[in-house]
């Protein structure tokens, strides 16, 4: 049955994160990182049937539940992952902080690649850790990470984790094997644990791109942790749901000590609705990269034609980032909320001449997204 990602669902009165940002303005929201889709049928009707059952307590995970995700990972990634390495969490932004408390003390260095969405900024100096940047640089229209400059920073004694994303956000990149292995190789080099924050890693858009779990690098496996989540590919980030996967036994330990009495275990539903979209979302999950990839193309296709804007298209997530240096404005966000738009602020995350535009959406509301910048475009009178 084909999924209707056309339909335009009114978030206004759900008190919706996103869609409260701009109440009462005319504003269309496309900065955080959820869809505007509802989830597959089959996760909804697993919440409605938990539910029906009437008591919603304290809930561990289980035997069928971690199955369902070595058996995604398996499937998606070809990666053999056993149920012990699976650590539970309430969210990827949660499970790097612990990262941070878990392997490192106050006044350690904690490498960043950069740019990236600002919680991810903001856990080094949460944990009493002074963040070190390592730039992405722009080569041959992708991004990818500055070996160099990880090299050099990672030599520091006091540098003692390293978190990246891959797929990268917001830039969209996603690394390949041979830069994974030189990653792990200046990891292993200088003693860093690697902390890899795969969120997106289930919305690869570009044909023949491929996405790589940090630990699966044989090299690295004992000294590296993959963060990954159902929460962005079926739009469930409300549930609070996500998962650490350690091979290492005792990094493993070290990450549970260090969330012991701070991190509240992942609610019942969450869980619930992780195994009904591993078990049965597939389906779904193919329309929606179909669905993605063709608005990436479109919004590719039209910002392309504005002078002083450059959209690399992104091999992942539904994340275009939007250089604007070329428009000669002072304010990119200004201009975008002028315009009605409501990107993510490219300051947000260490570049003020960027937006982030999130293009999960039904094509109608991305049309109009596009039509309102180019009326903006239109007036700056650059041509």
């Amino acid at each position: 049955m084909a999924v209707n990602f056309n339909e335009v669902i009114d978030r206004k009165p759900t008190h919706s994160f996103k869609w409260d940002k701009y109440a009462g303005q005319d504003i269309i929201p496309v900065w955080v990182a959820d869809a505007e889709f509802k989830p597959p049928q089959q996760v909804i009707d697993a919440i409605k049937q938990r539910t029906d059952h009437g008591i919603l307590g304290y809930t561990l995970p289980y035997d069928s539940l971690n199955q369902s995700v070595c058996e995604w990972v398996a499937k998606e990634h070809d990666w053999h992952i056993l149920p012990d390495w699976i650590v539970w969490t309430p969210g990827v932004v949660p499970a790097f902080n612990v990262a941070c408390k878990a392997y490192c003390q106050p006044g350690d260095k904690v490498m960043v690649q950069v740019p990236n969405y600002p919680p991810l900024l903001k856990a080094p100096s949460l944990n009493q850790c002074e963040r070190v940047d390592i730039p992405s640089i722009q080569k041959d229209g992708r991004w990818e990470l500055d070996m160099q400059a990880l090299e050099q920073q990672a030599a520091d004694p006091k540098t003692k984790l390293f978190i990246m994303c891959n797929p990268m956000n917001p830039c969209g990149s996603v690394m390949t094997e041979a830069e994974l292995k030189k990653v792990a190789e200046i990891c292993l080099h200088h003693n860093v644990i690697l902390c890899s924050d795969e969120i997106h890693c289930d919305l690869i858009l570009e044909p023949g791109k491929k996405h790589i779990p940090a630990p699966a690098i044989a090299e690295i496996s004992n000294k590296s942790i993959s963060l990954m989540a159902p929460s962005k590919t079926f739009n469930i980030a409300g549930l609070g749901a996500s998962f650490a996967i350690i091979p290492d036994s005792r990094i493993r330990m070290q990450f549970r000590n260090a969330a012991l009495g701070i991190v509240p275990w992942v609610q019942v539903l969450g869980l619930v609705a992780t195994e009904a979209a591993f078990r049965e979302g597939g389906d779904w999950h193919k329309e929606l990269l179909v669905y993605l990839k063709d608005n990436r193309d479109y919004l590719h296709q039209q910002i392309s034609q504005l002078k002083g804007m450059e959209m690399v298209k992104a091999d992942a997530t539904f994340l275009a980032w939007i250089d604007c240096s070329g428009l000669g404005l002072e304010d990119v966000q200004k201009f975008f909320e002028s315009a009605g738009v409501g990107p993510s602020p490219g300051r947000d995350f260490g570049e003020p001449q960027y937006a982030r535009i999130n293009f999960a959406c039904a094509r109608s509301q991305l049309e109009e997204v596009v039509q309102r910048i180019k009326k903006a475009h239109a007036q700056l009178k650059l041509d």
